[in-house]
């Protein structure tokens, strides 16, 4: 589903190559500062690259913008996601169709309510997003669906590859076990998921495999069997990298 090949950005992306299949939820664990957040940014295009190839099933892509990564399928949710996933003041039913809003429009360019409504409302539904009414605003919701509501968005968008950054951050436990959920059922549609969390047993829980970074490098690659927090933490304060077999 996506490939990265020798992308580099500055000295805070150096040499980032990985493969992720469709179904997979592949996790990006390391310190603070390892550099996680800022891959996903330079693969939605929110920040730009020095070098490197980004191929989207099997063809080579450009993406200098974030609208040219939603245009090849792929979604980023923020780790701050009322900064950069949601229009707080708007309403839930907007938010939702955001990220594809021309699909909702008529030939005269007209906004098509009945459309939105429509789209809104069956994501709502089968996202479980407690609101009172599609015409909440979005910053009277709890975290737990203010996360499902950017989950909405990009599914309205079609993407096939979802990066989620630090997905259950500021959430509470019941919700946390919801956004898990939720992640599994879009793997098993086939959606392409890079997770990336500072949380450990949550990276464990979740992923089928786990990629690990120190200071803007790859330093190993763990499948889910041979995986441990102790695994983990020996690669994230590795500088140089190594092979899942060493």
């Amino acid at each position: 589903a996506l490939e990265v090949r020798d992308l580099n950005r500055g000295d805070t992306l150096t040499e980032i190559s990985f493969k992720i299949k469709k179904g997979e939820i592949v996790g990006f664990a390391g310190l603070m500062g390892a550099g996680r957040t800022e891959v996903a940014r330079a693969i939605f295009g929110a920040d730009p690259i020095d070098s490197g190839e980004i191929y989207v099933n099997g063809k080579k892509v450009t993406i200098r913008r974030p609208p040219d990564a939603v245009r090849h399928g792929i979604g980023y949710l923020s780790e701050d996601r009322k900064r950069y996933g949601l229009t707080l003041d708007m309403d839930v039913e907007t938010n939702i169709v955001l990220a594809a809003f021309r699909r909702f429009l008529t030939r005269l360019g007209l906004v098509d309510k009945g459309k939105i409504r429509k789209a809104s409302g069956d994501l709502v539904e089968t996202l479980a997003i407690k609101t009172p009414s599609l015409q909440q605003k979005v910053r009277n919701l709890s975290g737990g669906n203010q996360q499902k509501v950017v989950i909405a968005k990009w599914l309205t968008a079609d993407t096939d590859v979802l990066i989620f950054d630090e997905p259950t951050r500021g959430i509470d436990v019941g919700a946390k076990s919801e956004i898990y959920r939720l992640l599994n059922d879009l793997a098993q549609q086939g959606k392409a998921i890079i997770m990336i969390s500072s949380e450990l047993p949550e990276i464990l829980r979740m992923s089928h495999r786990i990629v690990v970074m120190c200071e803007g490098r790859i330093t190993g690659e763990l499948s889910s069997d041979e995986a441990t927090q102790e695994r983990i933490m020996q690669y994230a304060t590795q500088r140089t990298a190594v092979t899942s077999g060493d």
